[in-house]
């Protein structure tokens, strides 16, 4: 699996970031690998949606197949590397390794929600 350590805070995560006003969530994912790694990727699949309930931001995740390209750092990386799954959880937050780890997954696609950090469960509800 492609990942980046980012530049601005030293963690690793997988490539990503925020979609300009005219591009699809597709387009959007080919461009930020292509930014962040050097990679050229064919987005293949939704893998999960994934939303941070403290800042309300909502991150879609799609399996992609490398066709070209050579790996190296950019302005928002130092570094990118190909890791295994087993790699995913020593290097990175839970909220990151949970999106890589699903989209190995081939079910529909996952839907989870987190605090910035850790994976929230679903809210109980009070019997009326």
């Amino acid at each position: 699996m492609l990942v980046i350590k980012r530049r601005d805070n030293g963690n690793w995560e997988p490539p990503g970031g925020v979609l300009e006003l005219d591009e699809t969530p597709q387009e959007g994912v080919v461009r930020e690998v292509l930014e962040e790694t050097g990679i050229h990727v064919e987005v293949e699949q939704l893998t999960g949606v994934y939303k941070n309930m403290s800042r309300g931001i909502v991150a879609l995740v799609f399996r992609c197949r490398p066709f070209g390209g050579v790996e190296l750092p950019t302005s928002e990386s130092v570094d990118v590397e190909w890791i295994t799954p087993e790699q995913v959880s020593e290097r990175m937050a839970e909220v990151y390794a949970v999106r890589l780890l699903d989209a190995l997954d081939i079910s529909p696609p996952h839907v989870r929600s987190h605090d910035g950090v850790r994976l929230a469960f679903a809210r109980q509800r009070s019997a009326l």
